[in-house]
């Protein structure tokens, strides 16, 4: 399949509509999509004009109706459609963020070599976090690792948290005695 090539602000929308479809499980109105991407509705509804000629969308009719993703959408933005993501908690000032599931860890980005940081791809909005934020991640499934640090910048278009680490820890593999 082609990858489609989509413009910032169809990205931010699709992934708003992702979002919000899966925390209702319903069609989402335009208006609910607008409030989350703060833009105006009839620029809302124009996107969604061009992401269903895409067919990234399908508008659903009748009073209970709006939008929802297909599952091309999930494919242009690199989301695997999954029914039970692997529960990898996100700790936000030491609350745990429902409604938010770790997509992924990159470690590999390190803008800064006297920085540690740590890319964080979630699932749901990364709205309500902002710079100087605690985070902690973990524990992940496989390695147990649980990574803390300081919200350094986010990036709202594709849901990425980037933390500069303060400690990571993984469980030694030692048998307890």
């Amino acid at each position: 399949m082609s990858s489609i090539e989509l413009t910032p602000s169809q990205q931010q929308i699709l992934t708003a509509l992702i979002n919000l479809y899966r925390e209702s499980e319903s069609a989402v109105k335009g208006e609910d999509i607008a409030e989350e991407v703060d833009r105006n509705p009839g620029t809302i509804r124009n996107q969604m004009q061009s992401l269903k000629a895409l067919q990234l969308v399908e508008g659903v009719p009748g009073p209970k109706g709006g939008y929802k993703p297909t599952a091309n959408a999930y494919e242009a933005l690199d989301i695997q459609e999954m029914d039970e993501p692997a529960a990898v908690p996100l700790f936000h000032e030491g609350e745990r963020v429902e409604k938010v599931n770790v997509e992924g860890i990159d470690l590999s980005s390190v803008h800064h070599p006297e920085k540690c940081r740590a890319e964080i791809h979630v699932q749901g909005s990364v709205r309500d976090f902002h710079e100087g934020d605690a985070v902690t991640v973990g524990p992940t499934p496989l390695s147990k690792l649980v990574i803390e640090g300081k919200l350094d910048g986010k990036d709202d278009t594709s849901n990425v948290l980037i933390l500069v680490i303060e400690s990571m820890i993984a469980p030694s593999e030692e048998p307890a005695h």
